[in-house]
């Protein structure tokens, strides 16, 4: 609504709002910016009261011009569920996970689609394709069958079949690729070159950033306009976490958040972690991750064209990366349904497992709020639920600060 203009975070250029963008000629994801300074006379405190408990009570903080392009599902303002249980027994008195398993689609993409089908409707684009791991394109093509944009999903062989039978209800056109998302995404990038498709890729269009942002702002209002010391979070593309350091700090610069930033930790599984190697080697970027593999396969990312994003948002904040093994996963997801009756996914799962490990090292300290993000249901994960979670053996661990 207040957009001043789209930035690329590498070299600085701008281009002009109103018409479909990709990724800068230097190749880096494009930003957002708006006008502050307008954005302050409207978005207030008082009238967020007044508003409905979706995304869009924060539209003037979100790209689309003319609200009669909104595509909606009903997105937003997901739990913040206190964890009692495991918060006593870790010493972290306040711990919270942010529920994404309860939003439209079961997944935490589904924000990203909403902002980012509403901008393509608004473009007006009529058919848009990106590669996925799973979920994002469930989303996806859920939010284009609503705004009437044909969509063409590219993804791996061993996507779940849930997934499968999601985009096919949907009515998208789907594609299976024998390799991993690096290749669905040269495969999407080759037909998206060919039929001049509007590219949805992670980063590869600047407004998916702006719907993963809200999370960020519900956090700090669910905990009454407080922001928690420590947001734990997965990382595969890195949307998320460049989303939630760019909800942060617009808050900041908008006087909505009354304490400091919080420290941001991004989590991947030991069986892909290029973002925790770039970290532990002092990096701007990562390399690629070879023979990646894990059961989490949203953050199945062997590179991602954010990882300097999320290295920065981890580097400011003074947070860290570091990386846990699948069997650690499974542990953690169980040890959420059992003593919280959260049924998280993999990934959200990692993020506890991550919090023990940080608090048993001092790390976070037992008065400071720690929130995880978990990004999805686990539902769509159920077959990989077992009475006795294998236990991991010490040689598995792949953690760092």
């Amino acid at each position: 609504m207040f957009v001043e203009t789209i930035t690329c975070p590498r070299c600085d250029t701008h281009y002009s709002k109103g018409k479909p963008l990709h990724t800068c000629s230097c190749g880096s994801p494009l930003l957002v910016q708006y006008d502050l300074n307008k954005v302050k006379q409207h978005l207030k405190k008082e009238t967020l009261d007044i508003r409905k408990n979706n995304l869009w009570r924060y539209r003037e903080l979100l790209p689309l011009k003319n609200e009669a392009n909104i595509v909606s599902l009903g997105e937003g303002m997901t739990p913040l569920i206190t964890l009692s249980s495991i918060g006593t027994e870790l010493n972290i008195p306040r711990l919270f996970m942010k529920d994404e398993g309860a939003i439209p689609t079961g997944t935490f993409k589904a924000r990203g689609a909403a902002v980012g089908v509403s901008m393509a409707k608004e473009l007006g684009i009529q058919i848009l394709a990106m590669p996925t791991n799973g979920t994002a394109g469930t989303a996806w093509s859920a939010y284009c069958a609503a705004a009437g944009i044909k969509a063409v999903i590219v993804m791996p062989m061993e996507t779940p079949i849930t997934d499968r039978k999601k985009f096919i209800i949907s009515g998208a056109h789907i594609y299976l690729v024998n390799g991993l998302t690096s290749d669905t995404g040269q495969i999407a990038s080759r037909a998206i070159m060919k039929y001049g498709w509007y590219d949805a890729s992670t980063l590869k269009e600047p407004y998916r950033i702006e719907g993963k942002k809200t999370i960020a702002f519900e956090i700090v209002e669910q905990l009454g306009w407080i922001a928690p010391d420590v947001i734990i979070a997965p990382a595969g593309g890195g949307a998320g976490i460049i989303g939630v350091h760019k909800g942060l700090k617009e808050f900041m610069e908008l006087g909505l958040i009354e304490n400091k930033m919080p420290r941001l930790v991004a989590v991947q599984s030991s069986g892909c972690a290029p973002i925790v190697r770039a970290w532990d080697d002092r990096a701007e970027e990562s390399q690629f991750w070879d023979n990646s593999k894990t059961i989490a396969s949203d953050i199945n990312v062997p590179k991602a064209l954010g990882d300097f994003l999320v290295l920065d948002a981890l580097h400011s904040t003074h947070g860290c990366a570091l990386a846990v093994c699948d069997s650690e996963i499974l542990l953690n997801q169980r040890l959420l349904s059992m003593r919280e009756n959260i049924f998280a996914c993999p990934e959200g799962a990692a993020t506890l497992a991550a919090a023990a490990w940080l608090r048993k090292r001092d790390w976070i300290s037992p008065d400071e709020t720690v929130v995880l993000l978990n990004t999805g249901t686990g539902l769509k994960y159920s077959d990989m639920a077992t009475a006795d979670p294998p236990i991991p053996a010490p040689d598995e661990k792949v953690l760092s600060l």
